[in-house]
């Protein structure tokens, strides 16, 4: 019986990508580096967290580690100020979001983005009441693909693994289901492809948002 799901933010909830490129390409040039990657570029960089996104911007520049640790702090403050210009939620989420809230299913969120901007941007765009257990990075929890946000989230929602899906948009949340032994959930309309969730394990890969109440009602029989 499936009580609970598990939603990742960036590219599943939300299309925050022109914000994150631009907050990016900002901090270049403040820098004095040239900022000119694109929107697709970026869908690439994003997923694995701000050191990651930060780490993979600034390889092509050849410069010290220190540079990346400067562009981690400009970004972290251009994107606090940026978050929500351009970013804007998925055709159908607000309406999966009341669907899953009318039948009654735990609605929690694990996200690889700090969690400060995780909550600003969920209340922004959605309001939090419409979440359980919105997580995003904390000190002290590895990013995903580790399980062990995952883990504490099941032990917050007092859920079992098999009564909880995860969805998301990438190669890191198959990997973070697979590792905590959930139900995967790939969407095609965020910022990867549908091979690379097929390469991924996907158990079930959907192009709209509303074959997730589809999943839960099958599932549940």
């Amino acid at each position: 019986m499936i009580k609970g799901v598990i939603f990742d933010l960036d590219g599943t909830l939300l299309n925050t990508i022109e914000d994150i490129k631009d907050s990016i390409n900002l901090a270049l040039n403040e820098m004095g580096l040239k900022g000119d990657y694109t929107s697709e570029e970026m869908k690439y960089f994003v997923g694995s967290g701000v050191d990651v996104l930060t780490e993979r911007a600034i390889k092509k520049f050849h410069v010290q580690n220190e540079r990346q640790i400067e562009l981690k702090e400009r970004y972290n403050y251009i994107y606090g100020k940026r978050k929500a210009i351009k970013t804007k939620p998925y055709d159908g989420i607000k309406e999966l979001l009341l669907s899953l809230r009318k039948k009654k299913i735990i609605v929690a969120l694990l996200s690889n983005k700090p969690h400060q901007d995780t909550l600003d941007v969920l209340d922004h765009y959605f309001g939090l009441q419409n979440f359980d257990f919105p997580f995003g990075k904390r000190e002290g929890i590895p990013p995903k693909p580790n399980p062990q946000g995952v883990e504490l989230l099941l032990e917050t929602m007092h859920l079992k693994h098999e009564e909880v899906i995860y969805v998301g948009d990438s190669d890191i949340d198959m990997q973070t289901a697979k590792n905590a032994n959930l139900t995967k959930i790939g969407v095609t309309w965020g910022f990867r492809t549908k091979e690379e969730l097929c390469q991924n394990g996907a158990d079930f890969i959907i192009d709209k948002p509303y074959e997730i109440i589809d999943i839960i009602e099958n599932l549940n029989k």
